[in-house]
Formats: C-alpha cells, sequence, structure tokens
C-alpha cells in the first residue's frame, strides 16, 4: 500500500473515533440523563466527576485529533497536499493528534481509576471509591454505595471505557501515521506514479 491510500485510510478511520469520543464526554455531563448534576447546587459545587470537566474526549480525543485527521485524509488525495511537504506535514499533525490521544487516555484512565461522584447511603456527595483498597471496578457488590444518580456507576465505567477505547485507538492510528509520513516524506505518496 502506497504512504498516500495509508494516510487516507488513517485519516477516515481517526474520524469517527474523534466524533465518539466527543460525544462520549458530552454524554458523561448528564449522568442518569439528567442535567441538574451539571448545574451548581446550594454549595456551589457541581455534582459532576472532576475528569469530566477536564474535557479529554471533547479536547484530546475530538479536536485534537479530528484536525490532524482532516489534513492527514487530504495528504492522501491526489493533488491534494499528497506530496513530501505534505506527508512532512502530516508528521506534525499526526504527533498533534498523538498528544490528544495521550490526553484522552490519560483523563478516562483516572476517571475509571476514581470512580463517579454520587450521593451515598449517608446522603454526603463524593467520590466513595477514592480511597478504598481495592479496585471497585472488580467488585460490583460495592456499586450500590452510590445512590444518586441511578446506575451512575456502570454510566461512567461505560463512558470512560469507550473514551479509553478510542483513546488507544487514535493513539496507533497518529502514530502509524507517523511512520506512515516519514516514509512519504522520504519516498513520496507514490499518487504521481499511478497517473503514468
Amino acid at each position: 500500500m502506497c504512504t498516500g491510500k495509508c494516510s487516507t485510510f488513517i485519516g477516515i478511520s481517526l474520524y469517527p473515533l474523534a466524533i465518539l469520543s466527543i460525544i462520549c464526554n458530552i454524554v458523561l455531563f448528564f449522568p442518569d440523563l439528567k442535567s441538574t448534576y451539571a448545574k451548581l447546587d446550594a454549595d456551589g459545587l457541581y455534582r459532576l466527576t472532576d475528569e469530566v470537566k477536564y474535557m479529554g474526549g471533547v479536547i484530546g480525543g475530538g479536536i485534537l485529533v479530528l484536525i490532524p485527521a482532516i489534513h492527514i485524509h487530504s495528504t492522501g488525495k491526489k493533488g491534494c497536499c499528497a506530496n513530501r511537504c505534505g506527508m512532512f506535514l502530516s508528521i506534525l499533525f499526526a504527533a498533534i493528534g498523538v498528544v490528544g490521544a495521550l490526553y484522552s487516555i490519560a483523563v478516562a484512565a483516572v476517571g475509571l481509576i476514581n470512580g463517579p461522584v454520587c450521593m451515598t447511603p449517608n446522603g454526603s456527595w463524593g467520590r466513595p471509591f477514592i480511597n478504598i483498597s481495592e479496585s471497585y471496578l472488580s467488585d460490583s457488590k460495592i456499586w450500590d454505595w452510590c445512590r444518586d444518580p441511578k446506575n451512575v456507576v456502570e454510566f461512567n465505567i461505560g463512558l470512560f471505557s469507550a473514551l479509553l477505547v478510542a483513546g488507544c485507538l487514535e493513539l496507533l492510528l497518529c502514530g502509524f501515521q507517523v511512520i506512515n509520513g516519514l516514509f512519504g516524506c522520504i519516498c513520496g505518496t507514490c499518487n504521481n506514479k499511478e497517473g503514468q
């Protein structure tokens, strides 16, 4: 496969992952599918997990991957950046995508490890799983420590896991593009050879 076609494949593959990251991060603002948790309470606090507010999916896995995806995709098209200079620029854009994917992975991993913000059985709001000796992820019996929002543990695990998987795939694809861009920069995209 020539480096231009590989760039097209990588660029197209990054689009759904970036959109998935953005959607997952936005949905995380609405546990129990209600907006009340994203509003300030009487104490002046949001009842959201801190990692949701860091916007790892929107900024990291979303914007910082979507912009490079557009350039990487156009690098593979014949006549549009399909030259050595375009491939060199795709290396730089792919490096930005790597940074974005790493940010998304880090935020999602910390969100999974620390667990959600919820109301505990004693009526206080906090992160009940943050100071326990074993991981709450492997012991579903303690998930009922969270009374409100309903099913917030499953909600957070599902969406942060999706962000983690999307971030890992984005990291791999952008990493491949760095290598592909290097070969394209040295050898060319081979798009002009096809026309001859």
